[in-house]
C-alpha cells in the first residue's frame, strides 16, 4: 500500500458502521468528558473558513519489521483539498481529482467517487460521531503543552481498526496528532507540525492548472 493510499484511505481513520442494535447501547456508556472535548475540537474546525497544515506521517508494522516515513502539506476548504506528499500532489475540488506526479510531469484526472468508508479531510474532525465509542485516557505534556488523550474504539467488532488515539491540545482544542491501530499490526501515526487556520483561497486553487506545467502528460480517466 502506497503512502498516498494510506493517507487518503486510512487516516485522515475510517468511518465505520455500528452493529445494528448495538449503537444505542454504546451511546449510554460514552465518556461525557471525552465527548465534551471532541465536540469542542469539532466546533473549532467547522468554524474555520479553511486551513493549511504541514504534517509528518509514519507507518510501522513490527511483525514485518516495516517502517515508512514521509512529510506533507494539506490545504482544506470545505470538501475541497490539495495534498502534497513527496513528488505527488492530489487536488480535489469536490467533483474531480487530479493526481500529479512531479518527477514524470504527468497528471491523472478522475471523478471523485469516494467509498462510504473513505475519510476525506473535511470528515477528520467529525468521524467520532458515528461508529465509535470514545474514552478519556488522561492528560500529559507534549512539547511543553498540556494535551488530552482520547481513544476511539469502533463499535463494529469486525472492523479493521482496533483503535484510534487522538492527542488534543487542552488550550486551543487543536488536534496535535493521531495514531491508528489496525488488527493487521499496522500502526499509522500523523503529527501536525504547523497549522494555519482561516486560510482564504479562491476555489480555482483546488484545480490543476496545466499552464503552470509545460509539457505535462494528461491521462483523463473519467468515463
Amino acid at each position: 500500500m502506497s503512502i498516498i493510499d494510506c493517507i487518503m484511505r486510512k487516516a485522515l481513520a475510517l468511518i465505520l458502521t455500528a452493529i445494528v442494535g448495538f449503537n444505542s447501547v454504546i451511546a449510554q456508556v460514552q465518556d461525557p468528558q471525552a465527548e465534551k472535548i471532541l465536540d469542542e475540537m469539532s466546533k473549532r474546525y467547522k468554524e474555520m473558513s479553511g486551513f493549511k497544515a504541514k504534517f509528518s506521517y509514519e507507518l510501522e508494522n513490527k511483525e514485518y519489521n516495516m517502517k515508512e516515513k514521509a512529510e506533507g502539506e494539506i490545504t482544506v476548504k470545505g470538501s475541497k483539498f490539495s495534498l502534497k506528499v513527496g513528488d505527488q500532489e492530489i487536488i480535489n475540488n469536490g467533483t474531480t481529482v487530479w493526481t500529479y506526479f512531479k518527477d514524470a510531469n504527468e497528471v491523472n484526472i478522475s471523478d471523485f467517487n469516494p467509498d462510504p468508508d473513505d475519510i476525506t479531510p473535511d470528515k477528520i474532525y467529525t468521524m467520532y460521531k458515528k461508529g465509535f465509542k470514545y474514552i478519556m485516557m488522561g492528560e500529559q505534556s507534549v512539547d511543553g503543552q498540556p494535551v488530552n488523550i482520547i481513544d476511539l474504539e469502533p463499535t463494529d467488532r469486525k472492523a479493521k481498526i482496533n483503535k484510534i488515539r487522538l492527542i488534543i491540545n487542552k488550550g486551543d482544542k487543536q488536534l496535535k496528532s493521531w495514531k491508528i491501530f489496525e488488527n493487521t499490526g499496522n500502526v499509522y501515526t500523523y503529527y501536525i507540525k504547523s497549522f494555519t487556520p482561516n486560510v482564504k483561497l479562491d476555489d480555482s486553487f483546488f484545480s490543476f492548472d496545466k499552464a503552470k506545467h509545460p509539457g505535462v502528460e494528461i491521462n483523463d480517466l473519467r468515463y
